[in-house]
């Protein structure tokens, strides 16, 4: 596949769908600053789909090396890079994890592509093959808010299901316990929401044993889904 000319196609498809006061909307929406062209998601999501068919049999080095190179552009770009990434999921190796870290702390620069990859393709590469969720922990301690942040999403997956990693998921949330950003504090607090659908017991021990330390923000996340009586208890000071 000639790269250059396909990605000039994607990008020249993408720009059909600039809305100039969505651009506008979603640059003030995010706190830092970003690069965007004002693509609406649906749209993104579209597009995405529509090339995916002209890649999905290519070897996956190749179509990792086509993503990482839309990663470097516009967030639209990114968009449909991760949703490609996680479109080969059933190829994904073990190995896989050092790309996917280079690319959590190169190329993550807000909480929407944090949010976008780490809970599709990292968690579905950490959840599917055994001994990288604890490579995880390690990211709590970064000075990059949005690897935190990573630490802990990456664990949602997979959406709606079992989680099968309580242990490195109470891990994640002690080391992140106290941490002073409030992306940090509702990506774990996010998390153990999550874990709460099928484990609420555990996890409101958790909160119980450790709510006098933790931060609002997260509490009030990871109790989001339990019972009026459970939250008050949490609640209580």
């Amino acid at each position: 596949m000639n790269q250059k000319k396909f990605l000039a196609e994607v990008r020249k498809e993408l720009k059909k769908y600039v809305d100039l006061e969505y651009r506008g909307a979603e640059r003030r929406f995010f706190k830092e600053k970003i690069k965007n062209l004002g693509v609406r998601m649906p749209d993104r999501r579209k597009v995405a789909k529509k090339y995916f068919k002209k890649i999905k049999e290519l070897e996956k080095k190749e179509v990792f090396e086509i993503c990482e190179r839309l990663l470097q552009g516009y967030g639209e770009e990114a968009t449909v890079a991760f949703s490609w990434i996680y479109g080969i999921r059933e190829k994904y190796e073990k190995k896989d994890f050092k790309i996917f870290e280079r690319w959590v702390k190169k190329y993550v620069d807000n909480w929407g592509k944090c949010d976008d990859f780490c809970t599709h393709a990292v968690g579905y590469l950490v959840y599917s093959q055994p001994g990288l969720t604890e490579k995880l922990v390690a990211w709590t301690k970064s000075s990059n808010r949005w690897v935190r942040r990573a630490a802990a999403v990456s664990l949602i997956h997979p959406w709606g299901r079992k989680k099968k990693h309580l242990k490195v998921i109470f891990k994640i949330a002690e080391e992140l316990l106290t941490d002073e950003d409030d992306m940090v504090q509702k990506g774990y607090g996010w998390m153990l929401k999550e874990t709460s659908n099928h484990n609420q017991q555990e996890v409101f021990r958790f909160v119980m044993k450790h709510k006098d330390r933790m931060p609002r923000t997260a509490l009030r996340y990871a109790i989001e889904k339990m019972p009026k009586s459970l939250k008050k208890q949490a609640m209580a000071k």
